[in-house]
């Protein structure tokens, strides 16, 4: 049974929804434009699955990237090999990119809304900076389906980061994860590729 305070919600989100109709936005450079909020029913103010019913399947593909800012104490272990921390918990890169593919394929059961995917293919790379302050995950997702991979390469990305924070974190509590971004996509009805 739903309470009160649920339905007054669900009505002000559908009611609110039909003030997207036809609104052009610039956020960071990018320009949209949506006519609903996909994920409400308006019809019954409630969330639901988009449709994909009537797609067909196509290539996917996306990439997405964030920062993970290092300490001075993280910093300098990277100097003795750039290509691996290694703490109590283990070889750090390695775990990372182990628990970001994880995560890839398990995001349909985080996201309420993402359909699952047959994945074909998950690269994830971690690469420091030339003055070892900062790692710069990334993380590329390959499907064809009749929904895109985006929120797919976002997830994994963002585990990717935070394994790296949770295998670093007796270390230096310190760390900080920023600029969680999709870099590109492609196939489907719209294509995205930045310049950073």
């Amino acid at each position: 049974m739903q309470s009160p305070a649920y339905g007054s919600l669900m009505q002000r989100l559908g009611s609110s929804a039909g003030m997207w109709r036809g609104v052009r936005r610039d956020v960071s450079g990018w320009r949209w434009a949506s006519s609903t909020l996909s994920h409400i029913d308006a019809a019954r103010h409630q969330p639901a699955m988009v449709s994909i019913g009537g797609k067909v399947a196509t290539e996917r593909s996306a990439t997405a990237a964030c920062v993970v800012r290092l300490p001075d104490p993280l910093s300098k272990l990277l100097f003795d090999d750039p290509s691996e921390i290694h703490t109590r918990k283990g070889p750090v890169f390695t775990t990372a990119i182990v628990a970001g593919t994880m995560a890839v394929k398990r995001t349909s059961d985080l996201l309420p809304f993402c359909h699952p995917l047959p994945i074909e293919c998950i690269r994830i790379t971690i690469e420091p900076s030339s003055d070892r302050s900062e790692l710069h995950v990334q993380c590329s997702v390959d499907a064809v389906y009749k929904t895109g991979v985006e929120m797919e390469a976002l997830t994994g990305a963002s585990i990717t980061a935070l394994c790296i924070y949770d295998m670093c974190k007796s270390v230096s509590l310190g760390i900080t994860i920023d600029d969680t971004r999709l870099v590109c996509k492609s196939g489907g009805k719209s294509s995205l590729r930045t310049t950073t």
